[in-house]
């Protein structure tokens, strides 16, 4: 961290400039995708909870099915040990309900795995932007004297 300190305070105004903006732009796209991996999280959670509700449903229950997030129809429970899961890019795949419940465990404990590791990322490019930016303040304050 100090050897890194030593190298940002040799450089110029100009590439002070460029870094900081470079590490606001990753520190942006890495926030970013945190929200995508909490979002996608959230949602693998609310399938796991759906899933469990449908298993203490009994066979022949009525009940609304969702097409779309504001479409549902009338539908019948045929057989609830037995699920479709979205594997990504329109594909499904038969599973058992347990073989579901799993999948969506995995699912969520690898996307909280990538979250953790994401923001450890972010975490590092942030303090290098906010180390850069105080250097920054720093030199155009003693430019500014001798202008």
């Amino acid at each position: 961290m100090a050897s890194r300190t030593l190298e940002i305070e040799k450089m110029s105004v100009e590439q002070l400039k460029a870094l900081k903006e470079q590490a606001d732009l990753e520190v942006n796209l890495l926030q970013d995708s945190l929200n995508n991996i909490r979002t996608a999280t959230t949602r693998l959670e609310i399938a796991s909870n759906a899933l469990q509700d449908l298993s203490l449903r009994p066979q022949g229950k009525k009940m609304l099915v969702p097409l779309t997030a504001s479409l549902y129809v009338p539908g019948t429970l045929d057989d609830a040990d037995k699920v479709l899961v979205d594997v990504g890019t329109g594909y499904f795949v038969e599973k058992t309900m347990t073989e579901g419940k799993d999948y969506c465990e995995r699912k969520i404990n690898l996307l909280k795995s990538n979250y953790e590791q994401l923001l450890d990322v972010a975490t590092k490019k942030k303090s290098i932007a906010d180390e850069t930016g105080v250097i920054l303040q720093a030199k155009l304050r003693q430019l500014a004297p001798a202008q």
